[in-house]
C-alpha cells in the first residue's frame, strides 16, 4: 500500500513507510508515529535512534536456546543454579520474559522463533526444530514443556513436536488449559501462566 506524504517531506514519507513495515502498524497508526517523532526533542529522538542501532549491533542469538541475549551463551544457559534436566519450548523470546516473570520455572528454554504455519509459508526447517533435537539426544533433558501458543498453529507445532520427541523417550508435558484458546503466551497474565505451568499435563 502507497502511503501519500506532503511534497518536499521525503525524510517523514520514508519513515511512514518503515513503520508501516513493522506487524500491526496500519497506514494511519504510521503517520501519527512519525508525526509524534517529529515534534520529539531532539536528544529523545537521538536517545530513541541509539537503542534501536544497540539492539541491532549487540544482540545475538545464544548458540543453545536461541533466546535473544548480549553475551553467548544467554545468562540462561550459563546458569549452573537452573534445572539442566528440563526445557521449555517456546515461540518467541517474548514468552521467555513472560515465563521468567512468574518465577515458577526453573529450567532451561528453547525458543523456535515462529510456529509452524504451512499456509503462511512456516515450515519445520524454518523453525529451529533441528538445534532443538540435537540438545535433546545429548541425554541431559527429561523433560520437554511444549509452552506454545494455544492457538491453531501453537498446536500443530506442539503435535508435531511430541510426535518428534516421544520416540527420544524423554517426558512431554502442556501448559493446563488455564491460558484462554486463540491467545499469545506474551500476553497472559503471571497468575494464569503460573497455573497454567504448575498444573501442566503430560501428553
Amino acid at each position: 500500500m502507497t502511503i501519500h506524504h506532503s511534497p518536499g517531506a521525503e525524510p517523514v514519507g520514508r519513515l511512514i513507510q518503515e513503520f508501516h513495515k513493522l506487524p500491526g502498524i496500519g497506514p494511519k497508526m504510521a503517520q501519527r508515529l512519525t508525526y509524534y517523532l517529529v515534534r520529539m526533542p531532539d536528544d529523545t529522538a537521538r536517545s530513541l535512534a541509539e537503542a534501536l542501532v544497540a539492539v541491532k549491533e549487540r544482540i545475538v542469538l545464544c548458540s543453545i536456546c536461541f533466546n535473544i541475549t548480549e553475551r553467548d551463551p544467554c545468562a540462561i544457559c550459563g546458569d549452573p543454579a537452573r534445572d539442566q534436566s528440563r526445557v521449555c519450548v517456546v515461540e518467541e523470546a517474548l514468552d521467555v520474559m513472560a515465563l521468567e516473570r512468574t518465577g515458577v520455572y526453573d529450567g532451561l528454554f528453547h525458543v523456535l522463533h515462529g510456529a509452524l504455519s504451512p499456509m503462511n509459508g512456516v515450515y519445520p526447517d524454518d523453525l529451529k526444530i533441528r538445534p532443538l533435537l540435537s540438545r535433546l539426544r545429548e541425554g541431559a533433558v527429561q523433560e520437554v514443556v511444549l509452552a506454545t501458543n494455544p492457538n491453531m498453529d501453537g498446536e500443530a507445532t506442539s503435535m508435531y513436536l511430541h510426535n518428534l520427541i516421544a520416540p527420544l523417550g524423554i517426558r512431554v508435558t502442556r501448559p493446563a488449559h488455564g491460558l484462554p484458546v486463540g491467545g499469545d503466551l506474551e500476553f497472559a497474565d503471571e497468575v494464569t501462566l503460573s497455573r497454567a505451568m504448575q498444573a501442566r499435563q503430560e501428553l
